[in-house]
């Protein structure tokens, strides 16, 4: 009895169906790899790391209302902005992303707190994205202080607004105009009770744009409100919005120091500083507790030292001895006391702390002394 013609075109289509599913998988095989999950921070001094190298954080710091980021892979939007403060006062928070530290909290590797002088550039690239439904500016933040600090509040501010939308204005006054980075801006100066402010005003909105840090930091040396002796100790681009904020993006940030004196290609002065760290665990079920010992391989003492690293999700420090830790998680900064804050050329000072852990065990990583990468 011949196969009749059903039979017969069945081959054929369960062969045309595995063409096609060989043919999908080799598209999936080839396209772009998927990007990682954003990261939600709703804490109000909640951060997190993006690239390796940079800090995003919440930062809600004026207001009890609500309010959420997320980080991406490139820079972080504002997801949630409820409420509002008075426009004739401090605006309600400051989401931002950041290289350098900013109280306690260090990025990872980075070379912040430098001392003015021995920064031949400081390039930075920035790209926000703005809404028309809030009050806020547009500030790329540049901090200084006379002191390499890790903590606390500098003694002079430097912002550049590059947008502004609403009823706000800067601290102080406008004391006249300036031309840097080939912009012109309006200059305003002022206090904020806490430290010293001077803010470049763009006309009109900037969306992006690539810069040199060191154009700014150098004009503000110039008016007299810091020194070549000052230390810059971080960098930040993000918003101030005293109302709503939701949508509100830094599409992308990077931020480098090139250590050198100004304009020669040659090293600034005084010798980098060279460092080996050994981390040294001892691990139970869900406890640790750790000795980190800090090598000075350079030529030079180091003074008053502070060592970053990032510690994996999970770990939390609940102790410390032979040092300051004031943060338990994530970046923290260790900082050395009175009786061990000097390390001599070819010596060593060693910390310890104890702390918990959830799921695997790892050790930290972005060791960095005095904002330098560490063996």
């Amino acid at each position: 009895m011949p196969a009749s013609p059903h039979r017969l075109s069945t081959p054929r289509g369960l062969l045309a169906v595995l063409l096609i599913a060989l043919a999908t998988v080799a598209a999936l095989m080839t396209a772009a790899p998927v990007a990682r999950a954003d990261t939600l921070i709703c804490e109000q001094y909640g951060s997190t790391t993006i690239q390796g190298r940079y800090v995003v954080q919440n930062n809600r710091w004026g207001t009890a209302a609500a309010q959420c980021v997320t980080a991406t892979d490139t820079g972080f939007r504002v997801t949630r902005a409820d409420g509002g403060v008075p426009t004739n006062g401090a605006p309600k928070s400051y989401p931002s992303v950041f290289n350098g530290c900013h109280y306690t909290n260090c990025s990872p590797g980075t070379k912040l707190p430098a001392q003015v002088s021995g920064i031949a550039t400081a390039p930075s690239s920035i790209s926000y994205g703005y809404v028309a439904d809030a009050t806020y500016n547009a500030s790329y933040d540049i901090w200084l202080d006379p002191t390499p600090r890790t903590d606390g509040v500098n003694r002079t501010e430097i912002m550049i607004w590059f947008n502004k939308v609403g009823p706000v204005q800067p601290i102080g006054s406008q004391v006249g105009t300036a031309t840097v980075g080939g912009r012109g801006w309006q200059v305003w100066t002022g206090s904020n009770g806490a430290n010293d402010v001077i803010s470049f005003v763009a006309p009109s909105a900037i969306p992006s744009w690539d810069f040199d840090v060191m154009d700014f930091v150098r004009e503000t040396v110039s008016r007299g409100m810091a020194q070549n002796n000052w230390y810059l100790t971080s960098v930040q681009a993000g918003f101030e919005p005293w109302q709503n904020g939701t949508g509100l993006t830094v599409h992308s940030f990077s931020s480098a120091v090139n250590l050198g004196a100004p304009g020669t290609g040659e090293p600034g002065p005084g010798p980098a500083t060279a460092c080996k760290v050994t981390y040294a665990p001892n691990v139970w079920t869900g406890g640790f507790t750790a000795g980190v010992t800090i090598a000075n391989t350079g030529s030079a003492p180091v003074d008053n030292w502070t060592l970053s690293f990032a510690l994996p999700s999970g770990q939390r420090i609940t102790q410390a001895w032979n040092a300051t830790v004031p943060t338990a998680s994530g970046t923290v900064t260790a900082t050395g006391l009175a009786h061990n804050a000097r390390i001599e050329a070819g010596a060593s000072q060693t910390f310890g702390f104890q702390g918990t852990y959830s799921g695997g065990f790892a050790a930290p990583s972005g060791f960095s002394l005095n904002g330098t990468a560490c063996v």
